[in-house]
């Protein structure tokens, strides 16, 4: 048992195509919106390879038409297992473009509707950050920043905490506004951008924050961080500290 999947989203964007190829095929473009750290070897024979903490993939470049077209997916294992990312560059008069992306793959075994699930909400939140990055921070390259949180708690109250924690109503929507604090980050006033049941993304004028349910693993933090003086070391840490203290289980 198994199941193949194939998702398709769309969204116009006020970038060129030059700006959208930059975000979407260069390791800082990539992890200005995606996660951890990606490296890019360009052409036909390249590989996209994406370190997030001891987890580092590397998937062949299947399709290299700069400005139009680029396309990466990993081997087949033995289960049949695989993952491919296709996105398609259009663009329009005015200078904005139409960005299209195709994830497909395989997930095997009996219980790939859990793990399918968890995919498609955080894909959801990692395509809606390319779009707000394409449409606020066009030009600019992100600092990746990935945090965990207390491990053996439950996603339903971790939420609910962070939620609040943020400043954010229990059910947000994007365009509520968020007020937070983190020791070592300061005072930070942002906009929901997006939020579904795994997943909460706001901005800031400097920064992309994102909390995510991790499977199988403690509730993570990865962000982007924009500003000049940036300091991606010191951010893990605080970031680490404030989900620590936000999910604590006797909380």
């Amino acid at each position: 048992m198994g199941r193949p999947f194939e998702q398709h989203r769309e969204a116009e964007v006020p970038a060129t195509p030059e700006e959208a190829w930059a975000a979407i095929a260069s390791g800082p473009g990539i992890d200005s919106w995606f996660m951890g750290r990606s490296e890019v070897q360009p052409g036909v024979d390249g590989t996209v390879r994406t370190s997030f903490g001891d987890y580092a993939p590397e998937l062949d470049v299947t399709a290299w038409d700069p400005g139009r077209k680029f396309a990466y997916r990993s081997g087949q294992a033995p289960d049949g297992r695989f993952i491919a990312y296709e996105f398609l560059i259009e663009g329009r008069a005015g200078g904005s473009t139409v960005l299209r992306t195709v994830t497909s793959g395989f997930l095997p075994g009996d219980d790939w509707a859990e793990e399918f699930e968890a995919m498609t909400l955080g894909t959801e939140l990692y395509f809606r950050t390319l779009i707000e990055y394409l449409t606020h921070f066009v030009g600019r390259f992100a600092a990746p920043v990935t945090a965990f949180g207390p491990p053996g708690t439950a996603w339903g109250r971790d939420r609910a905490l962070l939620c609040r924690a943020l400043g954010l109503p229990g059910d947000p929507r994007p365009g509520d506004r968020a007020r937070f604090t983190a020791d070592g980050i300061g005072s930070v006033e942002g906009v929901l951008y997006f939020a579904n049941a795994s997943t909460i993304g706001v901005r800031t004028p400097d920064a992309l924050y994102r909390f995510l349910r991790g499977f199988a693993k403690p509730p993570i933090a990865a962000h982007q961080l924009f500003a000049a003086d940036a300091d991606p070391a010191r951010a893990q840490l605080a970031w680490a500290s404030w989900l620590n203290r936000t999910l604590a289980p006797d909380n």
